[in-house]
């Protein structure tokens, strides 16, 4: 070991105590070091577990990633998706912008809404540089790593594969839901996506479910984190409302208009199919004035989509048909009930668009 090395390192540490400066601001690991420590955690990821030969899985999965990393607020590294050829419900950001999910948890949250919710979360543990700023605390405390590699990011790695899979800090986890809320917001997804992905995430531990690393790394505390979420998103003024009888009964409303949802499908409880409903109209609303015409159904025999020009609102079953006989003639029935929507929804922000502006009220 180099002795004036050693002693180099004592010195810059001992000035960044001096001064005041914490270890992640005096940026220990450069740039290219997370990178290369990212790279080569994520190559150890694909040898254990493999990677999905889906290639439009794996297409979905990084067109919505890329859609989120474009407004996460750090654009000095290039960002990867990849579908890890796995079972387990989980995803895992690698530093440096290698982020993967888990086959199991596409089958546990099949939508793009929860993907979304999913990524989103994942691609701000590597903006804000958790696990980067997690092994600088460390360096903190002891430089035998950072000696023995004299910088080189060997030691690096495996530093970097503990800290992945010893989980994230609550506080880490925490600000990787409140930018998750954001990010997908930002890209323009559905804003409950984030709350749906958590509430799941808290069904699957109380089923008993779930890991103790990646988006696991918070448990015990998932109750918590729906409640964070929810608190967040009420500072976006989101409309229309939703409304949870029960996890088979929830509404969707606006003033006097109301659409019920009274069936979950497979692991996705009736509130789930409101938030999506209730997300994707007010990402609809964001366009502008709605236009009824543009509301239509795809109708595919067991089960039917109700789009709005390119965005996907609803998908709707027989189970949900009852008196209509099949899942098309439901969704035709309740497209125009979407139709009245649009009308009430132009009504709204006509008239909040016409109250003066607090900020321009004279005193």
């Amino acid at each position: 070991m180099n002795k004036l090395y050693k002693i180099f390192l004592a010195f810059v540490m001992a000035c960044c105590f001096f001064v005041g400066v914490q270890p992640a601001e005096a940026g220990l690991i450069s740039k290219e070091q997370e990178i290369e420590m990212g790279r080569e955690t994520a190559q150890s990821l694909e040898a254990k577990y493999g990677l999905s030969q889906d290639y439009n899985l794996n297409e979905r999965v990084n067109r919505i990633g890329q859609r989120l990393a474009a407004v996460c607020g750090r654009d000095d590294i290039t960002y990867s998706f990849k579908v890890l050829n796995c079972n387990e419900v989980n995803a895992l950001a690698c530093p440096g912008g290698f982020i993967y999910v888990f086959k199991g948890l596409l089958d546990y949250m099949p939508t793009d809404t929860e993907l979304a919710g999913v990524l989103g979360h994942e691609v701000g543990h590597v903006a804000k540089k958790h696990t980067v700023n997690a092994i600088e605390k460390q360096m903190w405390t002891s430089l035998i790593l950072l000696a023995a590699t004299r910088g080189q990011g060997l030691g690096l790695v495996q530093a970097a594969q503990q800290a992945l899979f010893a989980g994230y800090s609550r506080t880490d986890e925490r600000g990787a839901d409140k930018e998750g809320v954001n990010n997908t917001i930002k890209a323009g997804f559905n804003p409950y996506a984030m709350l749906i992905t958590v509430q799941k995430l808290d069904d699957l531990s109380k089923q008993g479910g779930g890991g103790s690393y990646g988006l696991f790394s918070s448990h015990p505390e998932p109750e918590e984190r729906v409640k964070r979420v929810v608190k967040q998103l009420k500072t976006y003024d989101i409309h229309p409302d939703v409304t949870v009888a029960d996890d088979d009964h929830a509404s969707v409303t606006e003033g006097d208009w109301r659409f019920d949802i009274n069936q979950s499908i497979g692991n996705t409880k009736a509130k789930y199919r409101a938030y999506m409903l209730a997300g994707s109209l007010w990402t609809v609303r964001q366009r502008g004035t709605v236009n009824p015409n543009y509301f239509v159904v795809y109708d595919n025999g067991s089960y039917a989509y109700i789009y709005y020009d390119d965005i996907q609102l609803l998908t709707l079953y027989t189970q949900d048909a009852g008196a209509w006989g099949s899942a098309g003639a439901y969704a035709g029935a309740c497209a125009d009930l979407l139709r009245q929507w649009a009308v009430v929804a132009n009504e709204n922000d006509a008239k909040a668009a016409a109250k003066p502006s607090k900020k321009g009220k004279k005193k």
